[in-house]
């Protein structure tokens, strides 16, 4: 009986000593092949690490590459049209234009007229910087292929607020005048401008300076009677003007405006005239008043402003009166104003404080509706019936940033010969 109980418990013991040894057996076997696994897995991530150090190498590589070609390489800007700047920042050049072909026909009255289509301007602009001056260069085919369609021609310089102008340009004077033909409210602008007071006068020879503020401006120039296409003269002439807006916010803008031209004849000047084309472009016109070349006399004009935009309403108005001199029988005075509003059905016209005046409705994503009107009045005081008026309805449609269709309706009234001539007249205009 001790025999087997001593027996069967060396068997138990020879058994459990088996069983740990194969026990051990197989631990070692796990732990050989997770080593193995390891050993794999290191050098798959010692690869990678080779691989990310590469990539690391020909990404840096590349960047300099670009960076190197990027600052050799000039800039080119397509937003809005055509704009190039070097490398080194010292040269800007963009290229504009202006195209407005019109139709007209007349409601006939007294005065014989002819409706039919023109492109009333054609404009190439060539503009941008060199060595911190800016430059502009403007040709209106429309006008002329060589001088007499010559507009802006000039070189200029900011120096913070100030900025001076050299060449060939507009004179500070009226509002309208010095608002763009791309903006202005009607197809034409009013009497107060080269339309009528300052009649063929619009750009002229010479060096003006600005200073501009937030919200006010202040111009003078000085400039000869000479225009680009125009016979050498000794005439010289000079303006300034003045803005404020006291009120100017995103949605509000409230404009003041003061200005005052002279212009004094001398050998070989021509004749100075305020004339009016009371119903509209190529219809009949009416001489106001003339100041003879041979004369050797002065014509003088001073002017006030204002004008408002809130929201979608808007107005403008200006009045202006001038005096042309005469050798014999006393000056005659010239007086003018007009006053002209729209309505912008779906946006709101925007105020430039740099040059104190408004531009086009801002095009955001559809288009723009615009109803607009104006009283225009211009008369020489100083001889009966020496008058001319006229009323302006009008419509314009803004397709997108860079088209804009314009209808307009005019009435003229002439009370030299009691001429009363309609005009319908209708512009598709692209500027870019």
């Amino acid at each position: 009986m001790r025999l087997t109980v001593l027996a069967s418990a060396v068997a138990a013991a020879l058994s459990l000593t088996s069983l740990d040894a194969s026990a051990q057996s197989s631990r070692d076997d796990e732990i050989a092949a997770l080593k193995a696994q390891l050993e794999v897995l290191q050098a798959k991530v010692a690869e990678l690490e080779e691989r990310s150090d590469a990539q690391s190498d020909v990404n840096i590589d590349t960047a300099q590459a670009i960076e190197k070609a990027t600052t050799g390489a000039p800039k080119v800007d397509t937003k809005g049209g055509i704009k190039v700047t070097s490398a080194d920042g010292k040269f800007e050049a963009q290229l504009g234009g202006r195209i407005h072909f019109d139709g007209y026909a007349f409601d006939r009255d007294i005065v014989s007229t002819t409706g039919t289509t023109e492109f009333r301007r054609a404009r190439l602009t060539l503009s941008g910087k060199a060595y911190g001056w800016d430059y502009k260069m403007e040709q209106d085919f429309a006008a002329g292929s060589n001088l007499d369609g010559l507009r802006d021609l000039y070189i200029s310089k900011a120096f913070g607020k100030n900025r001076v102008t050299i060449g060939h340009f507009k004179p500070y004077r009226a509002m309208e005048e010095l608002t763009s033909s791309n903006e202005i409210l009607m197809m034409e602008r009013p009497f107060a401008s080269a339309t009528g007071l300052f009649n063929g006068r619009q750009f002229q020879q010479g060096i003006g300076y600005q200073y501009s503020g937030a919200n006010y401006t202040a111009s003078f120039a000085g400039f000869n009677l000479r225009s680009a296409a125009g016979a050498r003269n000794e005439g010289m002439g000079a303006s300034g003007r003045v803005t404020f807006a006291p009120v100017n916010s995103e949605q509000s803008t409230l404009h003041f405006g003061a200005w005052a031209s002279s212009e004094n004849l001398n050998l070989g000047s021509p004749d100075l005239s305020a004339s009016a084309a009371y119903a509209g472009r190529r219809g009949p016109s009416q001489t106001i008043a003339t100041v003879t070349g041979a004369s050797g006399d002065s014509m003088t004009a001073v002017g006030v402003e204002a004008a408002g935009s809130f929201g979608p309403l808007f107005f403008q108005a200006e009045y202006a009166t001038a005096d042309f001199g005469r050798p014999v029988g006393g000056d005659h005075e010239v007086e003018t104003w007009y006053v002209q509003g729209a309505w912008i059905i779906n946006g709101h016209r925007a105020y430039k404080a740099g040059t104190g005046v408004f531009g086009a409705p801002k095009y955001v994503d559809k288009g723009i509706w615009e109803l607009t009107a104006r009283y225009d009045s211009i008369e020489n005081k100083d001889i009966l019936n020496r008058e001319a008026k006229s009323m302006i309805l009008g419509v314009n449609y803004y397709l997108n940033p860079a088209m804009r269709l314009m209808f307009n309706y005019t009435r003229g009234e002439n009370e030299v010969n009691g001429d009363e001539t309609g005009q319908y007249a209708a512009r598709l205009q692209y500027a870019f």
